[in-house]
């Protein structure tokens, strides 16, 4: 390796400076994508440099030694000339190459999601790719935007067949035409003043009939990968896809939140690598490893601070009220104003794995719910979500973050089924907070897709006649929001238009797939084991 390693002696490598660094990518072959160079420093007289490769998640931020830097590509930052801003003030703040590749994006990708007013706070994520509807069905199958309805349509299922199953769906929610598959507006199709209707498409009073096919057709089914999954061979997302970064808006971000700054973290039997920075306080930032008790969450500097903290922690289980518990799963309730301290714990310990959040120290207005692992030394934390006791959005979650060492497992599904079971017992549909990050929206998409196709497999015919569902009555019977609803039948592309009505149908490669996975979805929440009474708190003043 000797990759221009001399010249480092007569080039000084800057922060802002661009080169490509060597990493191995997840097939561990040599790759050289472009970075950007954060920090440097110095170590027992060897120079580091803290990089962030471009167009790749900040999780893979790393420090890297100068032997893995290609000098001949060098790239060093631009210089801006002092501009007027908005305000009148003149702005003197150096671009990065990658400020200047996105600051057209960036105007187009703020979030119209309302901050959040308590620990965490969303900011704003770059707009996921999007294949409008009428793009995803066959040539064939004509797909207008659709007709507003004063009430919820209905859907048939034609007889099964070997190859389809296919459902019928009036148009049930006037919103679907300008759905995006991350509930953002946006106008799939662009209305035509001049072209007719059929005159059954409109009516929602009348039943349509649907003509049968002697061979049954169906849109071929495409499954569009989010900017920030991978598609699997179930139809599913399963895995993150590695590049793309959460934070879009780089004006939010200073040198110091870009940078991990915590090398390790110790819970219990585990070994944590942060992929984020967390405010920790800054004299624990310095050390190898930051020693966490896995009950109170408190953080100690030394082993032996935490060896003298447990004789005198009386904690086995997260503060709160154990709501569920089924085998070795159980969750409990924590009130963010009761538990102050153990909240604010819990939330520097997932801004490590969290980068689309940002961090406050107002716990008061939410509710933390905590999954825990149960066995002979007490109950572990596994992961959690949170939630706002007062949502004017319709928010059932705030954060949520399975751990590292329990990812891939089930329990991330398991939180979000946790989640819409309290939204069922509150009578309410519920959604989460935006943005989502790459492995949350991953575990929801997963989620609603599962969701619902089950519900659609399970519908039986009624007297010969083909069942019928409104999404209304979807919405209903899983909390889910109709938003999320719709977005996930344009995610599945089951959603066509035929003979002036609009169809759902399932494939065979839909089924088997959603087979597939469900025998692999094991851990499942039992309602009769969830011990909840939802409290009013709009009439609990200030809680």
């Amino acid at each position: 390796m000797t990759k221009m390693a001399d010249n480092t002696s007569s080039v000084e490598i800057v922060e802002g400076c661009r080169l490509p660094v060597l990493r191995k990518n997840q097939e561990h072959e040599d790759e050289w994508p472009l970075a950007e160079i954060l920090s440097v420093k110095e170590v027992s007289g060897r120079k580091l440099y803290y990089v962030h490769y471009i167009d790749f998640n900040k999780r893979l931020d790393e420090w890297v030694t100068v032997d893995r830097l290609d000098m001949k590509k060098l790239q060093f930052p631009k210089k801006e000339a002092k501009t007027p801003t908005k305000n009148g003030l003149p702005g003197s703040r150096p671009s990065s190459p990658e400020r200047e590749v996105r600051k057209s994006l960036d105007l187009n990708l703020q979030s119209a999601t309302a901050p959040s007013r308590g620990k965490t706070l969303p900011t704003p994520k770059r707009k996921v790719e999007t294949v409008p509807l009428a793009t995803q069905v066959s040539p064939a199958t004509p797909v207008p935007s659709l007709p507003s309805s004063a009430e919820a349509s209905q859907a048939s299922v034609f007889p099964a067949v070997r190859d389809t199953t296919t459902f019928k769906a009036r148009e049930d929610h006037d919103q679907l035409s300008s759905l995006t598959t991350n509930g953002t507006a946006r106008r799939l199709i662009p209305s035509q003043p001049g072209r007719k209707r059929k005159a059954n498409c409109g009516g929602t009073d009348e039943m349509i009939k649907v003509l049968q096919y002697n061979k049954p057709q169906s849109a071929s089914v495409f499954l569009p990968p989010p900017e920030d999954s991978q598609d699997s061979s179930d139809g599913i997302p399963s895995a993150p896809r590695m590049t793309g970064s959460l934070v879009s808006d780089r004006s939010h971000d200073d040198i110091v939140t870009r940078m991990k700054n915590i090398e390790c973290i110790e819970l219990g039997r585990h070994r944590l690598k942060p992929w984020y920075f967390s405010p920790y306080p800054q004299e624990l930032t310095a050390l190898p490893i930051l020693y966490l008790c896995e009950f109170c969450l408190k953080y100690l500097k030394s082993l032996k601070c935490l060896q003298r903290h447990l004789t005198k922690c009386n904690l086995r289980h997260p503060p709160g009220n154990e709501i569920y518990r089924k085998g070795t799963i159980s969750f409990f309730e924590i009130d963010g104003r009761k538990n102050k301290t153990y909240s604010q714990n819990l939330c520097l310990l997932a801004k490590c794995f969290l980068d689309h959040k940002t961090l406050y120290y107002d716990t008061d207005p939410f509710l933390f719910y905590v999954m825990t692992e149960y066995d002979s030394k007490g109950f572990h934390i596994v992961g959690y979500f949170s939630k706002e006791k007062e949502s004017t959005e319709d928010y059932n979650v705030a954060c949520i973050l399975t751990l590292p060492p329990y990812q891939r497992r089930g329990y991330g599904k398991l939180l979000i089924e946790f989640s819409y079971e309290l939204s069922k017992v509150e009578g309410k549909t519920g959604t989460p907070e935006k943005p989502l990050s790459d492995l949350g929206l991953l575990s929801y998409r997963s989620y609603w897709s599962q969701t619902i196709l089950e519900i659609l497999m399970d519908l039986k015919p009624d007297n010969g006649e083909r069942p019928q569902i409104t999404i209304n009555e979807i919405s209903e019977i899983t909390s889910v929001k109709k938003e999320d609803v719709i977005s996930t039948l344009q995610y599945l592309n089951l959603i066509n238009y035929y003979k002036g009505q609009y169809i759902l149908t399932l494939s065979e490669d839909i089924v088997e797939g959603h087979e597939r996975a469900m025998q692999k979805r094991h851990l499942r929440i039992d309602p009769k084991c969830l011990h909840f009474t939802p409290k009013d708190w709009s009439k609990r003043g200030k809680w």
